[in-house]
C-alpha cells in the first residue's frame, strides 16, 4: 500500500485524460499549468484505492461500477467553497433596496400570485441562501408571500454543512449583530440558523452541467450564481448561462460575482444599472417606458 508521504507523479497524458473526465462531468476546466493541483488533490484518491498510477485511476473512473460515487468525491476535493454571510454587500443592497421592491410592485401590478422563487446556484456551505432568506424576511412588501429559496451545489460535503446550518465565527465576518441576534441561536460553540430562516430554504445536490435536472427545478424570479462560472471554460459557461435563461421568468434577474461577466458569452441578458450595482436581467416584460 502506498504511504501518505509518497508522491505519485502524474504524466502529461494522464493529466489530459483526467482533466477531460472532470470537465465532462462538471464543466470545471484545468489549464495545463494547473496539473500540479490535480496531481496533489487526486493523489489522495490513489492512496484511498491503493492504486499505483494515474493510469489505473483513469481506468477506475472510466469503468468501475463506483465511478459516479468517485466523481462526487473528486468534486469535494476540487471545488473551492470559501464563503460567508452577507458576501458582496453592495450587490445585496441592490437586491434588497431595488430589485425586490421592483419585483413586488411588478407582480402586484400584473395581478400575479404573491410568490417568489430564488435559486442559489453553487450555494456551498449555505451562507448565501440563508442570507437571502434573512433579507426576504426583512422586506415589508413580502409579508404574507409564499417564499422559496433553492440552494444547490455539486459537492455533497458542503451540502451536509448547509443542511446542518451551524456556523463558526469566521462565517460572520460581514454580519451585523442585528441579524446574528435575530436569526441565529447558539449551538455547539457556534451559531445555528433558526427555524424561521431554515423553513424558507431547501438544499439539494445539483451538477450545473446536468441541464435536464436544472430544467426540472421549475421557474425562478431570480438566480444567484456568484463566483461559480469563473471555474468553467467558455463553452461550459455558455451552456450554464443559457440554462439559467431557460428557467428564469421574463424580467427575472441573474446575479453573478463581482469579477464575472457575460461579455463574449451570450447576449440573452441585458445589463441593468441600479444605484448599488449592475446586474443581468432576462428581457421580455413591459415596464413603464418600454420593453425590458
Amino acid at each position: 500500500m502506498l504511504g501518505t508521504d509518497q508522491a505519485i507523479l502524474m504524466p502529461d497524458e494522464e493529466f489530459r485524460l483526467l482533466r477531460d473526465i472532470v470537465y465532462a462531468h462538471s464543466g470545471l476546466y484545468f489549464e495545463d499549468n494547473a496539473k500540479y493541483l490535480l496531481e496533489k488533490r487526486l493523489g489522495r484518491r490513489l492512496i484511498a484505492h491503493q492504486l499505483k498510477s494515474y493510469r489505473e485511476y483513469y481506468q477506475f473512473l472510466k469503468f468501475n461500477r463506483k465511478r459516479e460515487q468517485e466523481l462526487e468525491e473528486i468534486m469535494d476535493l476540487l471545488t473551492t467553497n470559501e464563503t460567508y454571510f452577507f458576501r458582496e454587500a453592495y450587490q445585496l443592497s441592490a437586491f434588497s433596496d431595488e430589485i425586490l421592491p421592483e419585483l413586488c410592485k411588478r407582480k402586484q401590478k400584473a395581478g400575479q400570485p404573491q410568490r417568489l422563487r430564488i435559486w442559489s446556484a453553487g450555494c456551498s456551505t449555505g451562507e448565501e441562501p440563508y442570507t437571502i432568506a434573512m433579507l426576504l424576511l426583512e422586506q415589508h412588501c413580502l409579508k404574507g408571500w409564499q417564499l422559496e429559496i433553492i440552494g444547490t451545489d455539486i459537492s455533497q460535503r458542503v451540502l451536509q454543512q448547509a443542511r446542518r446550518g451551524v456556523y463558526s465565527r469566521s462565517s460572520f465576518r460581514m454580519t451585523d449583530d442585528y441579524y446574528l441576534l435575530k436569526y441565529f441561536e447558539p449551538q455547539d460553540g457556534g451559531f445555528r440558523v433558526n427555524d424561521q430562516v431554515r423553513k424558507l430554504v431547501a438544499i439539494s445536490h445539483l451538477n450545473l452541467q446536468d441541464h435536464s435536472r436544472m430544467a426540472m427545478l421549475g421557474s425562478f424570479d431570480l438566480i444567484f450564481c456568484r463566483n461559480v462560472i469563473i471555474y468553467f471554460d467558455q463553452s461550459a459557461k455558455k451552456r450554464v448561462v443559457e440554462s439559467f435563461h431557460g428557467v428564469l421568468q421574463d424580467g427575472g434577474f441573474l446575479l453573478l460575482g463581482h469579477s464575472e461577466s457575460l461579455m463574449n458569452i451570450t447576449t440573452l441578458f441585458t445589463l441593468r444599472h441600479f444605484k448599488n450595482d449592475m446586474v443581468y436581467q432576462k428581457p421580455g416584460i413591459v415596464m413603464d417606458g418600454g420593453l425590458s
